[in-house]
């Protein structure tokens, strides 16, 4: 680490202590991750991460999202957790066709931070390290106008960017038609310009060809061209976390 991320991460915690709060349980990985979403300007990574304190013990005061808390998420099985990309980053698959707009956004929240919670704990080893990334695939394929929901994309990058930062490696689009295209670029404009950097829209072979490499063919789904099988993320098994 150079001398500059030091100097940071310890203004940074002297900084988080004057606002009131402790980072004592929080390691240099994930104070880095705030720091990094902040440009590492110390004041505003403190803030961001404070937020992140209050928002965590007031939306998830257990520590986890239980699946008895999202029963009507988890019902549509709309979201898969694949294995580990070439990288090491777990891998979620999200299919549009099987989401329908939530009457109950509260419990939509809720699963938002659920699937994100989970996918990141199916990469640790043990104890969480604080510098965990995932890897997103959105499939758009079939998705028609009952499908539609503008406001639950918004969410689910701005939870992301909030109290997610720095864990989005990379997200993958795939099947967007002509349809959901007017649609994203008025969501893209609720999404930040590191977040929208990551954002890979397959459109033809050589993007869909890059999409398999990187991820790793055994882990790809059959269906977008490599050798695994979709696995609702409810039927993962994913050991606690140490600590």
């Amino acid at each position: 680490m150079e001398k500059s991320q030091e100097l940071a991460l310890t203004q940074m915690r002297k900084s988080v202590e004057k606002l009131g709060f402790s980072t004592e349980k929080y390691g240099d990985p994930t104070l880095m991750r705030f720091l990094i979403a902040r440009s590492m300007d110390r004041e505003k990574a403190s803030k961001m991460f404070v937020q992140w304190l209050k928002w965590r013990s007031s939306f998830v005061p257990s520590g986890f999202i239980a699946e008895s808390e999202v029963p009507d998420q988890l019902e549509a099985r709309k979201v898969f957790l694949q294995g580990s990309s070439r990288t090491g980053y777990p891998v979620i698959v999200i299919k549009g066709s099987k989401h329908s707009p939530p009457k109950d956004l509260l419990q939509f929240k809720k699963f938002v931070v659920y699937l994100l919670d989970k996918t990141i704990a199916s990469s640790v080893k043990g104890r969480e390290m604080g510098n965990e990334k995932l890897i997103g695939i959105i499939d758009f394929q079939q998705v028609t106008y009952k499908n539609v929901d503008a406001r639950g994309l918004i969410t689910g990058f701005q939870f992301l960017q909030a109290y997610y930062p720095e864990c989005l490696a990379k997200c993958y689009m795939l099947h967007m038609s002509q349809f959901f295209i007017g649609i994203w670029r008025m969501v893209s404009r609720f999404i930040d310009k590191t977040t929208l950097e990551k954002i890979v829209i397959v459109t033809n072979e050589d993007e869909k060809k890059s999409f398999i490499e990187e991820i790793g063919e055994e882990d790809v789904p059959v269906e977008y061209g490599g050798k695994a099988k979709l696995t609702a993320i409810q039927d993962v098994a994913v050991p606690p976390l140490e600590g």
